[in-house]
C-alpha cells in the first residue's frame, strides 16, 4: 500500500486532504509541524493556525481516521528560514511574504525530508491548487484550483518538479463550500473552524511589535521626504511603512499622498502622489521556473503576472537577463509594485514561474 503524509494544520482544509487520501487507498500519517513557541510571537488570534488548539484539532480528525498522528518540532529551522528572513526583510525597507518561505522551507523541504525517511510517496497538504503531469514535455505542472477565489497558486510557485513528483493538493478540484459540507458529513471537529488568515507567528497583525520583539530594541525614527528630498516631517521606523500606505502618515498635505519609496541606507521614508505609484517594469531575483523548463537569455515569455496574493493577474511579457534575473513589463503599468513581494508568472491555468522583487522602474 502507498504511504501519505499529511501535513495536518488542524483546520478543514488539511483534514478533509488526509480524509480524500485515506479514501484513494493511501496508508496516511497525519504530521503537525510545531514551528514557534507562543511565547515568540505577537498577541493572540483565533484566526491564526498552528495553536495547541489547532493540534487537538489535527490530533482528533486523524482518530476519527484511525491514522497515526505527530507532532513534529520546527522551531529551530523556522526561525532561521521563515522569521529571520521576515526580520530583514522589513529592515530593508522591503515588504515580504512569509507563508511563501514556510511552504518552501518547511512543507516541501523540512517535512519532505521527513516524508521520504518514513518511506512515503506522497506528501500531501490541503493548498487549493492543482498538480498535473505534461506528458508531452515530461514536466510536472502546477496549475490553479478550479475555486479561483480560494487558488493559492501564488504561494507555491517555488516548488522543484521533484518535490511536485511527490505532491498531492486534494482540495484542488472542489470549492470551499464543498469541503465545508462534505468534513460535516464526516463528523470533523472544525468543520466550521474559522480560517487562518493572518501571518501565524504575527497573529494580531502588528509585525511592527513582532520585529523589535525579535530584534530586542526599537528602530530608529527618520524624515518623510518629498521626491525632490524635502523633509515633510518625522516618521516612527521604516517597518511601519509600505509602497503605497495613505494611511497613519501625520502629515498634513492639501492633496492625498503615500508612500512611494523606503530608504534604508538613509533612514528615509519617500512620499507622493498617487500616480507617483504606477510602474510597469520590475526586475525578480531567485526565481523558479516551474511548469517550464528556464528560456534562454532574452527570449521573450508572454505571459500574465501577479505582483501580489490579492492582485488581479495582468498581461505582460518577461525575458531572462544575463544576471539571471527576470525582467518583467506590463502592458499597462500596475500600482505599488514592492520591492520583497513575489511576482508569480501564469499561463492561463498553469504556473509558469515565479520570484522575489527586487528592482521596479
Amino acid at each position: 500500500m502507498s504511504k501519505a503524509l499529511i501535513a495536518m494544520s488542524g483546520g478543514v482544509d488539511s483534514s478533509m486532504a488526509a480524509s480524500f487520501m485515506q479514501e484513494k487507498g493511501y496508508e496516511c500519517i497525519g504530521v503537525t509541524m510545531r514551528l514557534y513557541d507562543n511565547a515568540d510571537v505577537a498577541g493572540k488570534s483565533e484566526k491564526t493556525c498552528c495553536s495547541l488548539d489547532d493540534c487537538e484539532d489535527a490530533r482528533s480528525v486523524a482518530r476519527r481516521l484511525g491514522i497515526p498522528y505527530y507532532v513534529y518540532d520546527f522551531q529551530k529551522d523556522f526561525r532561521s528560514t521563515v522569521m529571520e528572513k521576515f526580520v530583514c526583510a522589513y529592515c530593508k525597507g522591503e515588504t515580504p511574504n512569509p507563508c511563501i518561505d514556510c511552504n518552501r522551507y518547511m512543507k516541501f523541504e523540512g517535512l519532505y525530508e521527513r516524508a521520504t525517511q518514513l518511506d512515503c510517496d506522497k506528501i500531501v497538504t490541503g493548498h487549493y491548487a492543482r498538480v498535473c503531469h505534461n506528458e508531452e514535455t515530461g514536466r510536472y505542472e502546477l496549475k490553479k484550483a478550479l475555486d479561483a477565489t480560494k487558488d493559492q497558486s501564488y504561494v507555491l510557485y517555488a516548488l522543484t518538479q521533484d518535490q511536485l513528483a511527490h505532491t498531492e493538493f486534494p482540495l484542488g478540484e472542489y470549492t470551499k463550500v464543498q469541503i465545508r459540507q462534505m468534513a460535516e458529513e464526516r463528523g470533523f471537529v472544525n468543520a466550521r473552524k474559522k480560517d487562518s488568515q493572518d501571518i501565524c507567528f504575527v497573529p494580531d497583525g502588528h509585525y511592527q511589535q513582532f520585529i523589535e520583539q525579535y530584534l530586542g530594541k526599537k528602530l530608529p525614527e527618520g524624515n518623510f521626504v518629498d521626491e525632490s528630498g524635502k523633509v515633510l516631517g518625522r516618521h516612527k521606523g521604516i517597518i511601519y511603512y509600505t509602497i503605497g500606505q495613505r494611511k497613519g502618515l501625520g502629515i498634513a498635505a492639501g492633496t492625498p499622498i503615500f508612500v512611494k519609496e523606503i530608504r534604508p541606507e538613509t533612514n528615509e521614508v519617500v512620499i507622493g502622489s498617487n500616480e507617483s505609484l504606477f510602474s510597469d517594469t520590475l526586475e525578480a531575483e531567485d526565481f523558479n521556473w516551474i511548469s517550464i523548463a528556464e528560456p534562454g537569455p532574452g527570449v521573450e515569455v508572454p505571459c500574465t503576472a501577479k505582483v501580489r496574493y490579492r492582485h488581479h493577474e495582468q498581461p505582460a511579457v518577461a525575458k531572462v537577463l544575463e544576471n539571471g534575473r527576470v525582467q518583467v513589463v506590463f502592458t499597462e503599468k500596475q500600482r505599488a509594485i514592492t520591492k520583497g513581494q513575489a511576482v508569480v508568472l501564469y499561463d492561463g491555468e498553469r504556473v509558469l514561474g515565479g520570484g522575489t522583487i527586487c528592482v521596479t522602474s
